[in-house]
C-alpha cells in the first residue's frame, strides 16, 4: 500500500478498508478476502474529540480485547460486564459487544495526537473502535458515536483473522 510507504511503515500482510460512504469493511489478508455491512458513526467522517464522527486515514489494530469472552458479551470501559445482549434483547441502546479491536491513528495532525488548532484528533484517545453491536438491524446505515459496528459473527471471525499491527484505512 503506498500510503503505508508514505507514513514509512512496512507493507503488510493483512489490510483493513472501511468505506464510510458504502457502510462496508474489508479484510484482506493471505488467500483471504472477506466483506462485511457496518455501520459508522451518525455524524459521518470526523476526526477532533467530541466529534462523534469516524476518524479518516491510516490507522492499525492496536490492541484486541475479549479473548474468551462469550459471543454478545457487553464490555463497559474495555472489560466484560458478563452480561450477554441476546439474554436481554429488549436493550434499546447500542453496546460494544464480543470483541473490540482499538485502533490508534498513524497520521499526525490527523488521526494522531492533535491537528494545526491544537485540537485533539487522536483516535486511541477518543476509544475508536471496531467492535460488535447489539443493533444488527442497522447495519448498513449510519448508527455509531464514530467506532466502526459489525455484527457479532463478524467481528469474531474479522478478530480471529486481524492481528494486532493490522493496518486500517478508513475512507470517506
Amino acid at each position: 500500500m503506498r500510503r503505508l510507504e508514505a507514513l514509512g511503515l512496512p507493507s503488510a500482510e493483512h489490510c483493513i478498508i472501511v468505506s464510510i460512504d458504502q457502510q462496508k469493511l474489508w479484510f484482506f489478508g493471505p488467500g483471504r478476502r472477506l466483506g462485511w455491512r457496518v455501520s459508522t458513526a451518525r455524524a459521518g467522517a470526523g476526526q477532533i474529540e467530541g466529534s462523534h464522527g469516524t476518524p479518516l486515514g491510516m490507522h492499525r489494530v492496536r490492541e484486541k480485547i475479549g479473548d474468551g469472552s462469550r459471543r454478545g458479551a457487553v464490555f463497559k470501559a474495555r472489560v466484560d460486564t458478563g452480561e450477554v445482549w441476546m439474554e436481554r434483547p429488549d436493550r434499546p441502546d447500542n453496546l460494544i459487544t464480543t470483541r473490540i479491536l482499538r485502533l490508534e491513528g498513524l497520521e499526525a495532525g490527523l488521526n494522531l495526537g492533535q491537528d494545526a488548532q491544537g485540537r485533539v484528533v487522536d483516535t486511541f484517545r477518543r476509544f475508536v473502535y471496531i467492535h460488535g453491536t447489539n443493533q444488527h438491524a442497522m447495519l448498513g446505515r449510519p448508527n455509531s458515536h464514530g467506532c466502526v459496528l459489525l455484527s457479532d459473527d463478524d467481528v469474531l471471525e474479522l478478530y480471529d483473522a486481524a492481528p494486532v499491527g493490522t493496518p486500517v484505512l478508513i475512507l470517506p
